[in-house]
Protein backbone atom coordinates (compact mmCIF):
# COMPACT_ATOMS: atom_id res chain seq x y z
CA UNK A 1 0.00 0.00 0.00
CA UNK A 2 2.53 1.97 0.75
CA UNK A 3 4.19 1.84 -2.93
CA UNK A 4 0.74 3.06 -4.42
CA UNK A 5 0.81 5.87 -1.74
CA UNK A 6 4.31 7.22 -2.78
CA UNK A 7 3.31 6.99 -6.60
CA UNK A 8 0.33 8.98 -5.90
CA UNK A 9 2.74 11.83 -4.04
CA UNK A 10 5.04 11.57 -6.70
CA UNK A 11 2.28 12.00 -9.58
CA UNK A 12 0.97 15.08 -7.31
CA UNK A 13 3.70 16.87 -7.36
CA UNK A 14 4.61 16.04 -11.18
CA UNK A 15 1.22 17.58 -12.08
CA UNK A 16 1.81 20.54 -9.93
CA UNK A 17 5.22 21.46 -11.24
CA UNK A 18 3.26 20.92 -14.73
CA UNK A 19 0.73 22.82 -14.17
CA UNK A 20 3.34 25.86 -12.62
CA UNK A 21 4.48 25.96 -15.97
CA UNK A 22 1.41 26.21 -17.79
CA UNK A 23 0.33 28.83 -15.35
CA UNK A 24 3.67 30.37 -16.30
CA UNK A 25 2.94 30.31 -19.67
CA UNK A 26 -0.76 31.73 -19.45
CA UNK A 27 0.60 34.67 -17.45
CA UNK A 28 3.06 35.55 -20.33
CA UNK A 29 0.40 35.27 -23.08
CA UNK A 30 1.29 38.78 -24.09
CA UNK A 31 5.00 39.40 -22.78
CA UNK A 32 7.20 40.31 -25.56
CA UNK A 33 9.24 37.55 -27.27
CA UNK A 34 8.07 35.44 -24.67
CA UNK A 35 8.89 31.55 -25.51
CA UNK A 36 6.49 29.14 -23.77
CA UNK A 37 7.83 26.00 -22.13
CA UNK A 38 6.38 22.62 -21.46
CA UNK A 39 6.97 20.13 -18.92
CA UNK A 40 7.39 16.26 -19.76
CA UNK A 41 7.41 13.42 -17.21
CA UNK A 42 8.76 9.98 -17.07
CA UNK A 43 8.83 6.80 -14.90
CA UNK A 44 10.02 7.53 -11.62
CA UNK A 45 12.00 3.99 -10.23
CA UNK A 46 10.79 0.14 -10.56
CA UNK A 47 10.92 -2.69 -7.70
CA UNK A 48 11.39 -6.29 -9.25
CA UNK A 49 9.60 -8.88 -7.24
CA UNK A 50 11.42 -11.75 -9.45
CA UNK A 51 13.68 -11.04 -12.84
CA UNK A 52 13.05 -12.37 -16.43
CA UNK A 53 14.05 -15.93 -16.91
CA UNK A 54 14.86 -16.62 -20.75
CA UNK A 55 13.26 -20.60 -22.37
CA UNK A 56 14.76 -23.65 -21.58
CA UNK A 57 15.02 -25.69 -24.02
CA UNK A 58 15.84 -29.09 -21.67
CA UNK A 59 12.99 -28.87 -19.87
CA UNK A 60 10.48 -27.55 -22.36
CA UNK A 61 9.61 -24.38 -20.35
CA UNK A 62 8.94 -21.02 -21.87
CA UNK A 63 10.55 -17.84 -20.83
CA UNK A 64 9.12 -15.74 -18.11
CA UNK A 65 8.86 -11.90 -17.73
CA UNK A 66 9.98 -9.96 -14.82
CA UNK A 67 7.48 -8.95 -12.12
CA UNK A 68 7.79 -4.66 -11.40
CA UNK A 69 6.18 -2.45 -10.03
CA UNK A 70 6.70 1.18 -10.65
CA UNK A 71 6.79 3.47 -7.72
CA UNK A 72 5.80 6.76 -9.79
CA UNK A 73 6.78 9.10 -11.90
CA UNK A 74 8.88 11.97 -11.84
CA UNK A 75 9.95 15.21 -14.16
CA UNK A 76 11.82 14.35 -17.41
CA UNK A 77 12.08 17.91 -18.46
CA UNK A 78 10.71 21.63 -18.57
CA UNK A 79 11.77 22.25 -22.88
CA UNK A 80 11.36 26.08 -24.20
CA UNK A 81 9.87 26.12 -27.14
CA UNK A 82 12.58 28.27 -28.70
CA UNK A 83 12.15 28.13 -32.15
CA UNK A 84 8.60 28.94 -32.77
CA UNK A 85 8.27 32.50 -33.68
CA UNK A 86 5.64 34.38 -32.19
CA UNK A 87 2.87 36.14 -33.68
CA UNK A 88 3.80 40.42 -35.11
CA UNK A 89 2.32 43.59 -33.34
CA UNK A 90 3.02 46.64 -35.50
CA UNK A 91 3.66 49.79 -33.17
CA UNK A 92 5.17 52.42 -35.78
CA UNK A 93 7.88 52.40 -33.30
CA UNK A 94 11.16 52.95 -35.53
CA UNK A 95 13.16 51.46 -32.13
CA UNK A 96 10.84 48.46 -31.92
CA UNK A 97 12.63 45.44 -33.96
CA UNK A 98 10.98 42.30 -34.69
CA UNK A 99 13.54 39.50 -35.62
CA UNK A 100 13.12 36.48 -38.14
CA UNK A 101 15.01 33.29 -37.75
CA UNK A 102 16.73 31.88 -35.29
CA UNK A 103 19.10 34.55 -33.52
CA UNK A 104 18.75 37.05 -30.23
CA UNK A 105 19.71 40.46 -29.90
CA UNK A 106 22.80 41.05 -27.90
CA UNK A 107 22.45 43.27 -24.76
CA UNK A 108 24.88 43.95 -21.53
CA UNK A 109 24.08 44.92 -17.91
CA UNK A 110 27.32 46.24 -17.52
CA UNK A 111 29.04 43.66 -16.96
CA UNK A 112 27.82 40.34 -18.63
CA UNK A 113 26.11 39.77 -22.22
CA UNK A 114 22.62 38.59 -22.27
CA UNK A 115 20.24 37.54 -24.93
CA UNK A 116 16.80 38.43 -25.87
CA UNK A 117 13.85 38.81 -28.59
CA UNK A 118 12.67 41.42 -27.08
CA UNK A 119 13.23 44.60 -29.49
CA UNK A 120 11.50 46.96 -27.75
CA UNK A 121 14.40 49.81 -27.68
CA UNK A 122 14.83 53.30 -26.93
CA UNK A 123 17.54 55.96 -26.90
CA UNK A 124 18.65 57.32 -23.95
CA UNK A 125 20.19 60.83 -22.86
CA UNK A 126 23.36 59.48 -23.81
CA UNK A 127 22.51 58.36 -27.04
CA UNK A 128 22.96 54.62 -26.29
CA UNK A 129 20.17 52.20 -27.75
CA UNK A 130 19.09 50.32 -25.30
CA UNK A 131 15.86 48.10 -23.79
CA UNK A 132 12.72 50.05 -22.81
CA UNK A 133 11.76 48.04 -19.84
CA UNK A 134 15.63 47.83 -18.02
CA UNK A 135 17.80 49.97 -19.75
CA UNK A 136 20.34 47.46 -20.70
CA UNK A 137 22.78 48.96 -23.88
CA UNK A 138 22.20 47.30 -27.10
CA UNK A 139 25.50 45.93 -28.72
CA UNK A 140 26.65 45.65 -32.40
CA UNK A 141 29.49 46.92 -34.26
CA UNK A 142 30.40 50.33 -35.66
CA UNK A 143 32.09 50.95 -39.01
CA UNK A 144 35.15 50.82 -40.44
CA UNK A 145 37.35 53.72 -39.32
CA UNK A 146 39.16 53.31 -42.73
CA UNK A 147 36.05 53.28 -44.88
CA UNK A 148 32.80 54.80 -42.92
CA UNK A 149 31.05 53.57 -45.32
CA UNK A 150 31.10 49.69 -44.11
CA UNK A 151 30.76 48.20 -41.12
CA UNK A 152 33.60 46.39 -39.23
CA UNK A 153 32.47 42.99 -37.47
CA UNK A 154 34.53 42.86 -34.07
CA UNK A 155 33.87 42.37 -30.52
CA UNK A 156 30.30 43.86 -29.87
CA UNK A 157 30.08 47.54 -28.17
CA UNK A 158 27.68 49.41 -26.88
CA UNK A 159 25.90 51.17 -29.97
CA UNK A 160 25.88 55.28 -28.97
CA UNK A 161 24.01 56.53 -32.04
CA UNK A 162 23.28 59.62 -31.19
CA UNK A 163 26.58 61.22 -29.57
CA UNK A 164 27.91 64.32 -30.54
CA UNK A 165 29.83 63.75 -33.66
CA UNK A 166 26.46 62.11 -35.01
CA UNK A 167 24.40 64.88 -34.41
CA UNK A 168 25.73 66.86 -37.98
CA UNK A 169 27.34 66.12 -40.82
CA UNK A 170 29.99 68.22 -41.83
CA UNK A 171 29.91 70.62 -44.71
CA UNK A 172 32.04 70.28 -48.10
CA UNK A 173 32.98 72.61 -50.36
CA UNK A 174 31.74 72.32 -54.31
CA UNK A 175 33.87 70.86 -56.73
CA UNK A 176 32.14 70.23 -59.58
CA UNK A 177 28.95 71.81 -61.46
CA UNK A 178 27.72 71.38 -64.94
CA UNK A 179 25.58 73.32 -67.40
CA UNK A 180 22.97 71.76 -69.20
CA UNK A 181 19.78 72.43 -71.90
CA UNK A 182 19.46 73.95 -74.97
CA UNK A 183 20.58 77.17 -76.72
CA UNK A 184 18.53 78.52 -79.28
CA UNK A 185 20.27 80.86 -81.38
CA UNK A 186 17.25 82.86 -81.68
CA UNK A 187 16.51 83.56 -78.23
CA UNK A 188 16.18 87.29 -77.55
CA UNK A 189 18.29 86.25 -74.33
CA UNK A 190 21.41 85.09 -75.64
CA UNK A 191 21.63 87.68 -78.09
CA UNK A 192 21.17 90.65 -75.87
CA UNK A 193 24.27 92.30 -74.33
CA UNK A 194 23.28 91.21 -70.34
CA UNK A 195 22.86 87.84 -72.33
CA UNK A 196 20.87 84.19 -70.83
CA UNK A 197 21.74 84.56 -66.88
CA UNK A 198 22.42 81.65 -65.33
CA UNK A 199 22.89 80.93 -61.05
CA UNK A 200 25.24 78.35 -60.48
CA UNK A 201 24.35 77.85 -56.41
CA UNK A 202 27.46 76.23 -54.72
CA UNK A 203 28.90 76.03 -50.90
CA UNK A 204 32.47 77.22 -49.69
CA UNK A 205 34.01 74.43 -47.10
CA UNK A 206 32.82 75.79 -44.16
CA UNK A 207 29.28 75.46 -45.33
CA UNK A 208 27.96 79.02 -46.40
CA UNK A 209 26.11 79.29 -50.23
CA UNK A 210 26.93 81.71 -52.50
CA UNK A 211 26.12 81.87 -56.42
CA UNK A 212 28.06 82.56 -59.15
CA UNK A 213 25.95 84.46 -61.98
CA UNK A 214 27.27 83.22 -65.52
CA UNK A 215 26.04 84.64 -68.91
CA UNK A 216 25.70 82.93 -71.80
CA UNK A 217 26.00 85.03 -75.33
CA UNK A 218 25.98 85.12 -78.79
CA UNK A 219 29.52 85.83 -80.04
CA UNK A 220 31.06 85.03 -83.59
CA UNK A 221 32.22 81.13 -84.07
CA UNK A 222 35.87 80.16 -83.31
CA UNK A 223 35.72 78.83 -87.15
CA UNK A 224 33.58 78.63 -89.87
CA UNK A 225 32.22 74.84 -89.30
CA UNK A 226 31.04 76.05 -85.66
CA UNK A 227 28.68 78.35 -84.11
CA UNK A 228 30.03 80.54 -80.25
CA UNK A 229 28.13 81.32 -77.21
CA UNK A 230 30.53 82.83 -74.54
CA UNK A 231 30.12 81.88 -70.70
CA UNK A 232 30.81 84.61 -68.52
CA UNK A 233 31.12 85.15 -65.00
CA UNK A 234 29.32 88.31 -64.37
CA UNK A 235 29.57 88.33 -60.60
CA UNK A 236 29.97 86.12 -57.02
CA UNK A 237 27.26 86.78 -54.23
CA UNK A 238 27.00 85.60 -51.24
CA UNK A 239 24.06 85.11 -48.88
CA UNK A 240 23.24 88.46 -48.33
CA UNK A 241 23.71 89.26 -52.28
CA UNK A 242 26.75 91.10 -51.50
CA UNK A 243 29.18 91.47 -54.58
CA UNK A 244 32.22 89.29 -53.32
CA UNK A 245 34.37 88.67 -57.22
CA UNK A 246 36.90 90.65 -56.51
CA UNK A 247 37.32 89.95 -52.46
CA UNK A 248 37.49 86.13 -53.16
CA UNK A 249 39.33 86.03 -56.21
CA UNK A 250 36.74 84.31 -58.30
CA UNK A 251 37.42 84.28 -61.85
CA UNK A 252 37.31 81.58 -64.64
CA UNK A 253 40.20 82.84 -66.73
CA UNK A 254 39.95 85.83 -69.53
CA UNK A 255 39.42 84.39 -72.96
CA UNK A 256 39.21 86.70 -76.48
CA UNK A 257 35.80 86.44 -77.97
CA UNK A 258 34.32 88.17 -81.20
CA UNK A 259 31.00 89.67 -80.90
CA UNK A 260 28.76 91.52 -83.41
CA UNK A 261 29.26 94.85 -84.09
CA UNK A 262 27.15 97.33 -81.56
CA UNK A 263 27.34 101.06 -82.48
CA UNK A 264 27.83 103.10 -79.35
CA UNK A 265 27.64 107.34 -79.49
CA UNK A 266 28.28 109.30 -76.41
CA UNK A 267 25.28 109.51 -74.30
CA UNK A 268 22.77 112.34 -74.63
CA UNK A 269 24.31 115.70 -72.96
CA UNK A 270 28.30 114.50 -72.87
CA UNK A 271 30.57 116.15 -74.85
CA UNK A 272 33.76 115.13 -76.23
CA UNK A 273 37.05 117.44 -76.57
CA UNK A 274 39.37 116.09 -78.45
CA UNK A 275 43.03 116.07 -76.85
CA UNK A 276 45.54 115.45 -75.81
CA UNK A 277 44.34 115.07 -73.09
CA UNK A 278 40.70 113.84 -74.10
CA UNK A 279 38.74 115.65 -71.54
CA UNK A 280 34.66 114.30 -71.69
CA UNK A 281 32.15 116.60 -70.16
CA UNK A 282 29.29 115.10 -68.63
CA UNK A 283 25.76 117.01 -68.50
CA UNK A 284 24.61 119.46 -65.61
CA UNK A 285 24.40 117.44 -62.52
CA UNK A 286 22.41 120.11 -60.82
CA UNK A 287 20.63 123.47 -60.52
CA UNK A 288 23.66 124.95 -59.77
CA UNK A 289 25.08 123.73 -63.08
CA UNK A 290 28.14 122.04 -61.88
CA UNK A 291 29.60 119.18 -63.99
CA UNK A 292 32.55 116.61 -63.91
CA UNK A 293 35.30 116.78 -66.46
CA UNK A 294 36.85 113.30 -66.84
CA UNK A 295 40.71 113.32 -67.97
CA UNK A 296 40.90 110.30 -70.84
CA UNK A 297 44.27 109.47 -71.38
CA UNK A 298 45.30 105.74 -72.61
CA UNK A 299 45.19 103.62 -69.42
CA UNK A 300 43.76 106.16 -66.85
CA UNK A 301 40.66 108.62 -66.42
CA UNK A 302 41.21 110.72 -63.82
CA UNK A 303 38.03 113.47 -63.05
CA UNK A 304 37.93 116.91 -62.07
CA UNK A 305 34.77 118.81 -60.76
CA UNK A 306 33.77 121.96 -62.18
CA UNK A 307 31.17 124.57 -60.45
CA UNK A 308 29.77 126.63 -63.43
CA UNK A 309 29.00 129.87 -61.94
CA UNK A 310 32.33 131.44 -61.83
CA UNK A 311 34.17 128.88 -64.07
CA UNK A 312 36.62 128.18 -62.44
CA UNK A 313 37.73 124.74 -61.79
CA UNK A 314 37.88 123.22 -58.10
CA UNK A 315 39.89 120.06 -56.78
CA UNK A 316 37.46 119.39 -53.89
CA UNK A 317 38.03 116.42 -52.49
CA UNK A 318 34.34 115.67 -51.41
CA UNK A 319 33.26 115.62 -55.17
CA UNK A 320 36.64 114.52 -56.96
CA UNK A 321 36.27 111.37 -58.46
CA UNK A 322 38.03 108.24 -57.91
CA UNK A 323 39.78 106.62 -60.33
CA UNK A 324 37.14 103.29 -60.22
CA UNK A 325 34.16 105.89 -60.32
CA UNK A 326 35.67 107.68 -62.96
CA UNK A 327 35.62 104.43 -65.17
CA UNK A 328 32.10 103.77 -64.54
CA UNK A 329 31.09 108.07 -65.36
CA UNK A 330 32.94 107.12 -68.70
CA UNK A 331 31.06 103.87 -69.32
CA UNK A 332 28.17 105.49 -68.21
CA UNK A 333 28.53 108.08 -71.37
CA UNK A 334 29.14 104.72 -73.67
CA UNK A 335 25.82 103.34 -72.56
CA UNK A 336 27.22 100.95 -70.05
CA UNK A 337 26.39 100.51 -66.49
CA UNK A 338 29.13 98.44 -65.65
CA UNK A 339 32.63 99.63 -65.85
CA UNK A 340 34.34 95.97 -65.87
CA UNK A 341 31.87 95.52 -68.88
CA UNK A 342 32.95 98.44 -70.37
CA UNK A 343 36.97 98.17 -69.77
CA UNK A 344 36.36 94.71 -71.41
CA UNK A 345 35.51 95.60 -74.86
CA UNK A 346 37.31 95.90 -77.67
CA UNK A 347 37.34 97.80 -81.53
CA UNK A 348 38.57 97.63 -84.48
CA UNK A 349 38.93 100.19 -87.33
CA UNK A 350 38.91 99.63 -90.85
CA UNK A 351 41.39 102.28 -92.70
CA UNK A 352 39.99 101.94 -96.52
CA UNK A 353 41.95 104.66 -97.19
CA UNK A 354 45.21 102.53 -97.04
CA UNK A 355 46.55 100.90 -100.06
CA UNK A 356 45.72 97.81 -98.89
CA UNK A 357 43.24 98.61 -96.47
CA UNK A 358 44.73 97.96 -92.95
CA UNK A 359 42.43 97.23 -89.73
CA UNK A 360 43.91 98.03 -86.00
CA UNK A 361 42.17 96.29 -82.83
CA UNK A 362 41.69 98.35 -79.80
CA UNK A 363 41.57 97.56 -76.31
CA UNK A 364 39.32 99.61 -74.28
CA UNK A 365 40.87 99.82 -71.04
CA UNK A 366 44.30 100.74 -72.06
CA UNK A 367 43.57 102.39 -75.62
CA UNK A 368 40.31 104.02 -75.31
CA UNK A 369 41.71 107.80 -76.06
CA UNK A 370 43.85 106.57 -79.30
CA UNK A 371 40.80 104.87 -80.18
CA UNK A 372 39.05 108.11 -80.15
CA UNK A 373 41.35 109.81 -81.98
CA UNK A 374 41.67 107.41 -85.00
CA UNK A 375 37.71 107.02 -84.82
CA UNK A 376 37.61 110.51 -85.87
CA UNK A 377 34.85 111.63 -83.03
CA UNK A 378 34.50 115.17 -82.84
CA UNK A 379 34.98 117.65 -80.19
CA UNK A 380 31.49 119.93 -78.70
CA UNK A 381 31.77 122.46 -81.31
CA UNK A 382 28.33 121.34 -82.72
CA UNK A 383 29.33 119.17 -85.27
CA UNK A 384 28.02 115.87 -85.62
CA UNK A 385 28.62 113.39 -82.97
CA UNK A 386 31.05 110.60 -83.66
CA UNK A 387 30.21 106.75 -82.57
CA UNK A 388 32.36 103.86 -81.87
CA UNK A 389 32.04 100.08 -83.14
CA UNK A 390 32.54 97.78 -80.58
CA UNK A 391 32.81 93.79 -81.99
CA UNK A 392 34.89 91.96 -79.47
CA UNK A 393 35.57 91.94 -75.69
CA UNK A 394 37.64 90.03 -73.17
CA UNK A 395 35.45 88.36 -70.79
CA UNK A 396 35.91 85.99 -67.76
CA UNK A 397 34.67 82.94 -69.04
CA UNK A 398 35.28 80.85 -71.97
CA UNK A 399 33.33 80.59 -75.35
CA UNK A 400 31.44 77.29 -76.41
CA UNK A 401 31.54 75.67 -79.74
CA UNK A 402 28.63 73.86 -81.45
CA UNK A 403 28.13 71.98 -84.53
CA UNK A 404 26.60 73.97 -87.33
CA UNK A 405 25.54 70.49 -89.16
CA UNK A 406 23.57 69.17 -85.88
CA UNK A 407 23.90 71.62 -82.75
CA UNK A 408 25.82 69.16 -80.75
CA UNK A 409 28.60 70.21 -78.03
CA UNK A 410 31.74 70.46 -79.91
CA UNK A 411 34.46 71.91 -77.10
CA UNK A 412 35.44 74.82 -76.03
CA UNK A 413 37.40 77.68 -76.82
CA UNK A 414 38.22 76.44 -80.00
CA UNK A 415 39.69 73.00 -78.92
CA UNK A 416 36.94 70.06 -79.38
CA UNK A 417 36.66 67.52 -77.02
CA UNK A 418 37.62 70.10 -73.99
CA UNK A 419 34.35 69.74 -72.03
CA UNK A 420 35.48 71.65 -68.61
CA UNK A 421 36.45 75.10 -67.30
CA UNK A 422 37.57 75.80 -64.04
CA UNK A 423 36.12 78.59 -61.45
CA UNK A 424 39.14 79.59 -59.40
CA UNK A 425 39.66 81.30 -56.15
CA UNK A 426 42.14 83.44 -54.76
CA UNK A 427 44.76 82.26 -52.54
CA UNK A 428 44.42 84.88 -49.74
CA UNK A 429 42.65 84.15 -46.75
CA UNK A 430 39.17 85.67 -48.62
CA UNK A 431 39.31 82.63 -50.55
CA UNK A 432 40.65 80.33 -48.61
CA UNK A 433 37.65 78.97 -47.91
CA UNK A 434 36.97 77.79 -51.45
CA UNK A 435 37.53 75.28 -53.85
CA UNK A 436 38.12 75.49 -57.55
CA UNK A 437 35.08 74.69 -59.34
CA UNK A 438 34.61 72.19 -62.75
CA UNK A 439 32.09 73.82 -64.71
CA UNK A 440 31.19 70.78 -67.26
CA UNK A 441 29.36 72.28 -70.63
CA UNK A 442 28.60 69.23 -72.20
CA UNK A 443 25.27 68.48 -71.99
CA UNK A 444 24.86 71.40 -74.00
CA UNK A 445 23.29 71.66 -77.10
CA UNK A 446 22.74 74.22 -79.71
CA UNK A 447 18.86 73.61 -81.66
CA UNK A 448 16.11 75.35 -82.25
CA UNK A 449 13.63 75.67 -78.96
CA UNK A 450 10.54 77.86 -79.94
CA UNK A 451 13.56 81.25 -79.31
CA UNK A 452 13.75 80.16 -75.67
CA UNK A 453 16.76 79.19 -73.89
CA UNK A 454 16.93 76.40 -71.48
CA UNK A 455 20.04 76.29 -69.90
CA UNK A 456 20.40 76.38 -66.48
CA UNK A 457 23.90 75.63 -63.83
CA UNK A 458 23.79 73.00 -61.57
CA UNK A 459 26.14 71.77 -58.65
CA UNK A 460 27.43 68.50 -58.08
CA UNK A 461 28.65 65.72 -61.39
CA UNK A 462 27.13 65.13 -64.59
CA UNK A 463 27.29 61.63 -64.08
CA UNK A 464 26.32 61.38 -60.52
CA UNK A 465 24.83 65.03 -58.95
CA UNK A 466 25.87 63.65 -55.30
CA UNK A 467 29.25 64.01 -56.28
CA UNK A 468 31.48 67.72 -55.24
CA UNK A 469 27.97 68.99 -55.20
CA UNK A 470 29.34 70.40 -51.87
CA UNK A 471 26.67 70.78 -48.87
CA UNK A 472 26.25 73.13 -45.91
CA UNK A 473 26.36 71.42 -42.50
CA UNK A 474 23.86 68.82 -41.28
CA UNK A 475 21.51 68.40 -38.63
CA UNK A 476 20.26 65.05 -37.64
CA UNK A 477 16.33 64.96 -38.74
CA UNK A 478 15.93 61.12 -38.33
CA UNK A 479 16.85 57.50 -37.97
CA UNK A 480 16.55 54.64 -40.13
CA UNK A 481 16.93 50.27 -39.05
CA UNK A 482 17.48 48.79 -42.27
CA UNK A 483 16.39 44.41 -42.48
CA UNK A 484 20.06 44.17 -41.67
CA UNK A 485 20.16 45.64 -38.80
CA UNK A 486 22.17 48.72 -39.70
CA UNK A 487 21.42 52.21 -38.49
CA UNK A 488 21.29 55.58 -40.91
CA UNK A 489 21.06 58.59 -39.71
CA UNK A 490 19.47 61.53 -42.19
CA UNK A 491 20.54 65.09 -42.29
CA UNK A 492 18.38 68.12 -42.98
CA UNK A 493 21.45 68.39 -46.18
CA UNK A 494 20.44 65.65 -47.93
CA UNK A 495 23.03 63.44 -46.55
CA UNK A 496 23.24 59.97 -44.70
CA UNK A 497 25.39 58.55 -42.47
CA UNK A 498 26.15 54.65 -41.39
CA UNK A 499 26.32 54.65 -37.65
CA UNK A 500 26.06 51.06 -36.44
CA UNK A 501 24.63 47.50 -37.03
CA UNK A 502 23.05 45.59 -34.64
CA UNK A 503 24.57 42.06 -33.79
CA UNK A 504 23.13 39.11 -32.74
CA UNK A 505 23.82 36.08 -31.43
CA UNK A 506 23.16 32.34 -32.79
CA UNK A 507 23.69 29.35 -30.71
CA UNK A 508 24.14 25.80 -31.83
CA UNK A 509 21.53 25.11 -29.18
CA UNK A 510 19.08 27.67 -28.89
CA UNK A 511 16.83 25.46 -26.36
CA UNK A 512 19.56 25.18 -24.08
CA UNK A 513 19.45 28.92 -23.43
CA UNK A 514 18.69 29.49 -19.52
CA UNK A 515 15.72 32.25 -18.98
CA UNK A 516 16.89 34.75 -16.69
CA UNK A 517 14.16 36.83 -16.47
CA UNK A 518 13.14 40.30 -17.61
CA UNK A 519 12.64 38.45 -21.42
CA UNK A 520 16.55 37.73 -20.94
CA UNK A 521 18.54 34.35 -21.60
CA UNK A 522 22.24 34.02 -20.50
CA UNK A 523 24.17 30.74 -22.80
CA UNK A 524 24.92 27.63 -20.61
CA UNK A 525 26.93 24.41 -21.43
CA UNK A 526 23.99 22.60 -23.57
CA UNK A 527 23.34 26.25 -26.02
CA UNK A 528 27.18 26.85 -26.44
CA UNK A 529 28.91 30.03 -25.96
CA UNK A 530 28.19 33.42 -27.31
CA UNK A 531 31.98 34.41 -29.11
CA UNK A 532 31.58 38.32 -28.20
CA UNK A 533 31.18 39.44 -31.86
CA UNK A 534 28.60 37.75 -33.09
CA UNK A 535 27.06 37.45 -36.76
CA UNK A 536 24.86 39.18 -39.44
CA UNK A 537 21.28 38.53 -38.85
CA UNK A 538 20.90 38.14 -42.97
CA UNK A 539 23.61 35.57 -42.56
CA UNK A 540 21.06 33.04 -42.46
CA UNK A 541 17.95 34.53 -43.84
CA UNK A 542 17.04 35.91 -40.93
CA UNK A 543 16.17 39.98 -41.19
CA UNK A 544 14.59 42.68 -38.57
CA UNK A 545 11.62 44.03 -39.05
CA UNK A 546 11.27 47.84 -37.43
CA UNK A 547 8.19 49.17 -36.15
CA UNK A 548 7.16 45.79 -34.83
CA UNK A 549 7.58 43.79 -32.09
CA UNK A 550 7.41 39.85 -31.64
CA UNK A 551 4.91 38.73 -29.29
CA UNK A 552 4.47 35.43 -26.98
CA UNK A 553 4.44 32.31 -28.76
CA UNK A 554 1.69 30.64 -25.91
CA UNK A 555 -1.02 28.81 -27.70
CA UNK A 556 -3.75 29.67 -25.35
CA UNK A 557 -5.98 27.22 -26.29
CA UNK A 558 -3.66 24.68 -26.12
CA UNK A 559 -2.60 25.80 -22.45
CA UNK A 560 -6.10 25.67 -21.64
CA UNK A 561 -6.66 22.59 -22.90
CA UNK A 562 -3.06 21.41 -20.87
CA UNK A 563 -4.44 22.47 -17.95
CA UNK A 564 -7.61 20.39 -17.46
CA UNK A 565 -5.55 17.53 -18.63
CA UNK A 566 -3.30 18.27 -15.84
CA UNK A 567 -6.27 18.93 -13.52
CA UNK A 568 -7.82 15.45 -14.00
CA UNK A 569 -4.35 13.68 -13.39
CA UNK A 570 -3.90 15.50 -9.93
CA UNK A 571 -7.63 14.97 -9.31
CA UNK A 572 -6.89 10.92 -10.19
CA UNK A 573 -2.93 11.11 -8.18
CA UNK A 574 -4.86 12.37 -5.48
CA UNK A 575 -7.79 9.87 -5.66
CA UNK A 576 -4.39 6.64 -5.44
CA UNK A 577 -3.97 8.26 -1.90
CA UNK A 578 -7.08 8.29 -0.81
CA UNK A 579 -7.86 4.52 -2.06
CA UNK A 580 -4.54 3.87 -0.57
CA UNK A 581 -5.43 5.03 2.01
CA UNK A 582 -9.23 3.74 2.69
CA UNK A 583 -7.35 -0.30 2.09
CA UNK A 584 -4.57 0.49 4.98
CA UNK A 585 -7.92 1.69 7.30
CA UNK A 586 -9.72 -2.19 6.50
CA UNK A 587 -6.15 -3.81 7.16
CA UNK A 588 -6.23 -2.04 10.08
CA UNK A 589 -9.83 -3.30 10.90
CA UNK A 590 -8.97 -6.73 10.53
CA UNK A 591 -7.75 -6.43 14.05
CA UNK A 592 -11.58 -6.02 15.40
Amino acid sequence: MNRAMYSGVAGLKTHQTRMDVIGNNIANVNTVGYKSQSALFSDLLYQNSSNASGPNSATGLGGINAKQVGLGAKMASISTNITLPGSAETTNNPFDIRITGQSFFVVNNGRDNLFTRDGSFKVDAAGNLVMSSNGYRVMGWLPDPDNPTTIKPDTVTALQIMNAANMTYPAEATTQGYISGIIDEQSPEVNSEDGKIMNLNFYDSRGYSYTAKLALKKVDGNNENVNSYSCELVKLLDASGKDITAQVGATMGNTEVTMNDITKSLANGYELKMGPPHTLKSPNENANGDYTEYSITDGKITATHFIMSNGTATADPDKVLSEDDAWKGVAKAFGYNSADEFKRMRSTIEDNTANPPTSKTYDISTQLATLMTDSKMVDGSGSAAGSIVFNGKNIDGCSIDFSKADGSFVGINGTAGTKVMTLKFGNDPDGASFEDITIDFSALSNQGNNKVTTASATNGSLADASIGAGRMVGKMSGLSIQNDGKIYATYDNGQSKLLAQIAVARFANAAGLEKAGDNLYTSTQNSGDFDGIGVDITSDGGYMTPGELEMSNVDLSGELTNMIVTQRGFQANSRIITVSDTMLEELVNLKR
